[in-house]
């Protein structure tokens, strides 16, 4: 594969979303604003974590728009496009924990970040024995994605009367990725139960 085939438009989007990791997590720690503006600069923060999120997550989704549009779809890309997705999800969820320190945060961040690591492993060795369209993205996983993405979202934001809201959304997108991890399991139970 070429070097102009690894950096075509849709890889490099994924790339930056790699990139906005970092820049996510300075932001989260970077000193609050002293004094009178203290409260304000908390809340600017909040806005613009969120937004750095919400800006990954769409651009996980037109990376691959892209790739199938513009026929960019690489062997770089269905790699990477995957652990992008996995890494800013799992650096979020760090965050969220540090800043909720509770058994129901802590318990659907090990949850999603659990699942995420079973089915990556679970892939790569039926990749290995020639079966990986077995365990082919789900519309569950989809779905999955979709509440997670929401959910982490509304927690970033740290509004009050949306607490309840993201729970909700959070605990949805738990149950979705217990679902889809079965699914997984089953499409790949005939082969797990071999000698």
């Amino acid at each position: 594969m070429t070097t102009g085939r690894i950096l075509n438009i849709p890889n490099i989007l994924t790339l930056a979303r790699i990139a906005l990791i970092p820049v996510f997590l300075v932001i989260v720690y970077w000193p609050p604003a002293m004094g009178i503006g203290e409260q304000a600069g908390n809340m600017s923060r909040h806005i613009i974590l969120t937004g750095i999120f919400v800006l990954a997550a769409i651009t996980d989704w037109f990376d691959g728009y892209l790739a199938r549009t513009l026929n960019q779809t690489s062997a770089f890309g269905r790699f990477l496009d995957p652990v992008a997705d996995k890494l800013m999800v799992a650096a979020a969820l760090i965050v969220l924990v540090q800043w909720n320190p509770t058994i129901s945060m802590a318990f659907a961040a090990i949850v999603i970040i659990s699942r995420e690591i079973t089915v990556s492993a679970l892939r790569e060795w039926m990749a290995e024995l020639g079966a990986r369209t077995s365990v082919a993205v789900s519309t569950v996983g989809k779905y999955k994605t979709a509440f997670q993405m929401i959910a982490i979202s509304v927690f970033l934001l740290n509004w009050q009367p949306l607490e309840m809201l993201a729970y909700a959304l959070l605990y949805t997108a738990v149950i979705l990725t217990l679902w889809s991890m079965f699914i997984y399991l089953k499409a790949a139970w005939p082969y797990l139960k071999q000698p």
